[in-house]
């Protein structure tokens, strides 16, 4: 699904500067962005696990062991742009035993994220700050099963420096952009509010079999994101509304023995947002470095089809390869994208790389589980 920064200026960058980076950022944009017409879409990691708050509110607290700290960096287009599309995202969730009834273990939840999403050539980017709970419902007497539900909520900030972009009436017929522009800007940054609901359920058992199900739903109330407010300046004509689509998830993640220290780990994850549908599916396989801890690798490898793009098609956007490690309470993801979609021609190779970093605090493995990267 890729990734559309909608500004919703009424104005189309047809000229932005003269030099091969340009032209690449040219190329991007007009990939990525459709100024007038086309509807934002989400951010995504392909880790999607290692970044569990961003996935499912439900996930908040859902870990062996009391708190947990993560990160995760994804660098992509770095083929077309001098200066590649980042985004970052970090948080800390934490968990809490209450006891309703003595005979399960019921757990609530809180946890604390940050987003960045930044385009480094027009400097334009997004900043988010959520806060989620969760309560996590024990279903059996061996404390093997729970059902969560979380909520978080989002307050949101877009900018974009004006400096950074170039407009038909500033060429001086000649040789640059130096002219001063009559194009009617708005504020270059707003905020926005921000909801969303996840529901997750959890079955493990001692043999290593371990299942998690749920499902999400973002932007519940489909914020406004035009930099324009309705009748600015007294002009409505100025104003065109570019919601964020609702968007619906649903995850599916087992993890078996298959033998002695060797787990397969199979994962899905569909999410469609207005048009637009796509689809995660893969599996790592999990192998543990000796029989008296916890330590383990990884290795992953699955497709992500996108259907429904913009032109109604259907195409198998990226392959991925995945290798991790497990020491303890520390995990360590790294993945890359290998895009197949007609923008790899000007990507000389170059896909999207992801890093990962998670750290389990009081970390217990026979506790509340969530997968990996």
């Amino acid at each position: 699904m890729y990734k559309n920064l909608t500004l919703s200026m009424g104005t189309t960058f047809k000229n932005i500067g003269k030099t091969a980076a340009s032209l690449s950022l040219l190329i991007f944009l007009f990939s990525f962005i459709n100024i007038e017409s086309t509807q934002a879409q989400d951010k995504h990691f392909t880790q999607f696990y290692a970044a569990p708050l961003t996935l499912n509110p439900a996930l908040t607290g859902s870990m062996p062991g009391r708190y947990r700290v993560s990160g995760i960096y994804r660098d992509q287009w770095r083929g077309v742009l001098d200066n590649p599309y980042v985004t970052f995202g970090a948080a800390i969730d934490v968990n809490f035993d209450i006891e309703f009834d003595s005979r399960y273990k019921d757990q609530v939840a809180v946890g604390l994220l940050f987003t960045n999403d930044k385009v480094p050539e027009v400097d334009f980017s997004t900043n988010q700050i959520g806060l989620s709970a969760a309560f996590h419902k024990g279903l059996d007497y061996d404390k093997k099963q729970f059902l969560s539900l979380g909520i978080q909520g989002i307050l949101a900030q877009r900018n974009v420096n004006y400096e950074n972009l170039s407009f038909d009436d500033q060429f001086n017929d000649l040789d640059a952009f130096d002219l001063g522009t009559a194009e009617n800007l708005p504020e270059n940054n707003f905020s926005y509010g921000d909801f969303a609901v996840g529901l997750n359920y959890l079955y493990a058992l001692k043999t290593g079999l371990v299942l998690n199900v749920g499902v999400g739903m973002h932007h519940v109330f489909s914020p406004e994101l035009s930099f324009y407010e309705a009748g600015a300046d007294g002009d409505s004509d100025l104003f065109e509304s570019n919601p964020l689509y609702s968007k619906y998830s649903a995850q599916l993640s087992l993890q078996f023995p298959i033998s002695k220290g060797i787990f397969l780990m199979p994962r899905v994850l569909y999410a469609k947002q207005g048009p637009h549908t796509e689809i995660n599916a893969g599996t790592n396989v999990r192998v543990r470095i000796n029989d008296f801890n916890n330590n383990a690798i990884h290795i992953g490898c699955w497709v992500r089809p996108v259907t429904n793009n913009d032109d109604g098609t259907t195409s198998l956007d990226a392959i991925v390869g995945l290798v991790g490690l497990e020491l303890g309470s520390v995990s360590f993801g790294l993945s890359y994208d290998a895009n197949l979609n007609s923008l790899s021609n000007y990507q000389q190779g170059q896909g999207a790389i992801e890093f990962s970093l998670t750290y389990i605090g009081s970390f217990d493995n026979e506790d509340i589980l969530c997968p990996k990267f």
